[in-house]
């Protein structure tokens, strides 16, 4: 299938290697400041997935992203960082690679050319019309992540794509696409650039939402975070002295006894201490 294949069209740069330290940095920054207005413009994608999404983890589904390489990982990133900072469950959002844990970290080699490799990855899981996968893949074509939403189509489970070219095989193949068009990159071809920035916002504003929505922020508060650290745990105990108008002592008093900012909160306006 023939499209405009925009991830890997030339920079509008040349000559890189003579540019000074401070021209890169300011060219670089240059076309990095385009990418909000690209992601602003996909909003309107973005909102219709997510309704989606929500409905569907109402419904006791789960969210999951599918990727390789920089998409991949930016994936997994955003999955990570849903239970700690929401207080869900590690199985509610799930980050997939093509290449597995491995990929992470080093480069699997053609593991992103394996069609079939999503389908099995997602069956480990028994992934069922409840839940909900976007694939990422910033040029549209990773047969990793088309495989996967194809699995999906043939089993009624709904599908996002997030994807920085126009008509490519994921923006035509996703029930739910979004495409945010970033242009070409500053190192021609490098989608760790642009688009990479343009998926990480996309995620941020996908999950941020999706657990807003779904309860897990009071105010502008994460009233469900694990207090794993303890940073964590001095800003839980302000958020109870803020909310409560408590002392120190009582906030640090209510955290260490019900466990998270919620439930300190719930109990002491329930039964007052």
């Amino acid at each position: 299938m023939l499209f405009d294949k925009i991830t890997e069209s030339e920079s509008n740069y040349n000559h890189l290697e003579q540019m000074s330290v401070t021209d890169l940095l300011a060219n670089i920054n240059k076309e990095d400041q385009t990418v909000p207005w690209a992601v602003q413009k996909a909003i309107p994608q973005i909102e219709t997935a997510v309704n989606k999404i929500v409905n569907q983890l109402k419904n006791g589904g789960r969210l999951f992203y599918i990727g390789a390489g920089t998409s991949g990982r930016l994936g997994i990133v955003d999955a990570s960082e849903c239970p700690p900072t929401f207080g869900v469950d590690y199985d509610t959002v799930i980050g997939l690679i093509a290449g597995g844990d491995t990929a992470i970290r080093k480069s699997v080699e053609n593991a992103e050319d394996n069609i079939h490799q999503a389908e099995r990855d997602l069956k480990e899981y028994q992934i069922n019309s409840n839940d909900f996968v976007i694939g990422i893949a910033a040029s549209g074509t990773t047969p990793y992540v088309l495989g996967g939403l194809d699995f999906c189509k043939k089993n009624n489970i709904p599908t996002g794509g997030i994807t920085c070219n126009a008509n490519s095989p994921l923006a035509l193949t996703a029930d739910f696409p979004i495409v945010v068009i970033v242009g070409p990159e500053f190192v021609t071809g490098s989608s760790r650039m642009k688009a990479g920035t343009a998926q990480k916002l996309v995620l941020n504003m996908i999950s941020t939402t999706t657990m807003i929505q779904l309860g897990h922020v009071k105010g502008n508060k994460m009233v469900d975070m694990k207090l794993s650290n303890d940073k964590l745990v001095n800003r839980a105990v302000k958020m109870v002295m803020d909310e409560l108008n408590v002392p120190q002592e009582k906030a640090t008093k209510l955290i260490d006894e019900f466990g998270n900012v919620r439930n300190a909160i719930d109990n002491y306006l329930k039964y007052g201490k």
